[in-house]
Order: C-alpha cells, then structure tokens, then sequence
C-alpha cells in the first residue's frame, strides 16, 4: 500500500469490531511508534499509558463518564487504547538526563557537544518559558507530533485509530495519579479493526477536505 492508498484508506473509525485484536507483533511496533515520535530538541515531553486488558481499558474508560459518554464504546470496544499524556514542567535537571541517555545511546562524540545540547535544549525552552510564556502548550505540541505520527504509523499497519479530546483529564489524571508524577492526560487514542457497520468507513461515507488549489500555494 502506498502512502496515497494509506490516507485514503485510514478515518477516525466510530465502531470497532471488539472481536478481533491486534497482534503481539504488532503491538511492540505500535510501541516502537511512540518511542520513536521527533520532538522539538528531542525533549519527549510524554508519557504513555497503554491498555489492551479489559480492565485497563475499563480504567480509561472512567474518563468518558457523563458528557463524554459517547467516547466509551470506542474506549471499550477497541482493542487497545493508548491515554497520550504530557509533562506539567520542565528543567535543567530533566535537560540532563535527556543528554545522559542520548550519551550513553552514543549521539556526542565528546563533552563539549553534549553541553552544547543541554545549552541549545536550555535557550529553546526558556524562550517558551519566559518570553513566549507557552511552556505547557509547547510541550503539548510536542505530544500532537506524536499523535499525527501515530495515526499515519497504525495505518501503515492496517490499524484503525481513533483520536478523542472529548475525555475527562482531571478523573484520568485521578485514576492514573498523573499529577503527583509530573504529568496530566491530554489525549486518548483508540486502536482496532473497524466493524462493517461503522457509518463513517470510507466504504460508506466519502473522505472530504478541501482543494490542494485551495490549502497549497507552490511557488
């Protein structure tokens, strides 16, 4: 499959079928598309919270109560879901340890350049900090990179995904006791197979989005 064929293939599936789940195999590649996300200065200012068992997903599932109860059959239903959450603050001793790890994974051939790292990761930081004052939306960014590539990874694989804002952060953040640990829940993304009686399959319901003439000026 191309990544045209992609694309077009894969929607914010409505319906999953909870009989069929994803592979082991499968799984651990879902797991490595994380990992692997690019963030601005490296920073992976994220953490993952991955339910696949029927209890962990019932767990999750807490955040789709009251308004967001429309979210919890695809919460419920999908075979796994992955709760997307974002650091609550950052410093120089977390710029550190980015470096120590990109260190010992061989990025800086010498000390010099690995200070030079924790300096440029300081100035980028410090500029959303104190001038942009947009810290915490910065590194939300961050997590959004993440989710973008994410969607685009699980198709590649023939998964379907499900992108949901509409969860209640505070009872995830409760549940998961995200707080206390420096992070809060932003995003859910639910992964499975469709059912055939999704109403918004592309089988059914065309893909729309505007003209390239009208997003894309080539120059």
């Amino acid at each position: 499959m191309n990544l045209k064929d992609i694309l077009n293939w894969r929607y914010t599936t409505k319906e999953f079928d909870p009989s069929k789940s994803i592979s082991k195999e499968n799984m651990e590649q879902v797991k490595h598309l994380l990992q692997m996300s690019p963030s601005s200065v490296n920073l992976q200012p994220w953490h993952f919270i991955i339910a696949e068992t029927r209890e962990g997903k019932a767990r999750i599932a807490k955040g789709t109560q009251g308004f967001f109860h429309f979210n919890e059959p695809k919460v419920t239903n999908a075979s796994a879901v992955i709760l997307f959450c974002v650091k609550t603050n950052t410093d120089e001793d977390y710029y550190k340890y980015i470096a120590e790890v990109d260190d010992k994974n061989g990025r800086f051939p010498n000390e010099d350049v690995k200070n030079g790292f924790i300096g440029a990761v300081k100035t980028f930081a410090d500029i959303h900090k104190y001038d942009l004052k947009d810290l915490q939306h910065w590194m939300e960014k961050q997590v959004y990179l993440n989710v973008g590539s994410f969607l685009l990874g699980v198709a590649s694989l023939g998964i379907d995904a499900t992108p949901m804002e509409g969860i209640d952060v505070k009872a995830l953040d409760e549940e998961f006791g995200l707080r206390e640990k420096g992070y809060t829940s932003l995003v859910a993304v639910s992964i499975g197979y469709r059912a055939k009686s999704d109403f918004n399959s592309t089988d059914k319901t065309p893909k729309s989005r505007l003209s390239q003439s009208e997003v894309f000026t080539e120059i």
